[in-house]
């Protein structure tokens, strides 16, 4: 998979975008209502990456410096998606593995996420990439449904 930095409203990171947005309609009833600006994902504020499988958009992922205000050096993980016909592949965890160290060179310190309960393939991706359990933050904070995960980050 080829990985390129992206605006969020590019083309094909939008396709991948309405994409993740349908797996939370399918999921859970309705897309991801959290509040996103484009320009949030471009730098030095954010990145927004998609991952290209012989030329084709199949993945997708980004950072921003967080809104919420959890703490400086803090930015989080949005948007995380792959295709369904590239699943199993392990390009998530390629798009998670870029997100790091970008988010790292960047200056960030930790990264945080929100995910849901029924989304398993991202809490288990999440876990067994060194994510941990944190406190409840942004929009879905008091949804039962909601969890949110944290990990520090290796200086870049």
């Amino acid at each position: 998979m080829e990985l390129r930095v992206t605006p969020y409203d590019h083309p094909d990171a939008v396709k991948l975008v309405d994409g993740v947005q349908q797996e939370y309609v399918v999921r859970y009833g309705d897309q991801d209502l959290t509040p996103v600006d484009p320009a949030e994902f471009a730098l030095p504020h954010g990145l927004f990456l998609v991952g290209y499988d012989d030329g084709v958009p199949v993945a997708c992922g980004g950072w921003r410096a967080h809104p919420d205000g959890l703490g400086p050096g803090e930015a989080e993980i949005k948007r995380m998606f792959v295709v369904e016909s590239a699943r199993g592949k392990g390009f998530a965890r390629v798009i998670l593995a870029e997100l790091e160290r970008t988010a790292a060179v960047a200056g960030h310190r930790r990264l945080v996420l929100e995910t849901g309960l029924k989304q398993p393939e991202a809490i288990a991706l999440y876990r067994s990439s060194g994510y941990a359990e944190i406190t409840k933050f942004g929009y879905y904070r008091e949804d039962e449904l909601s969890l949110c995960f944290g990990k520090e980050l290796t200086a870049g």
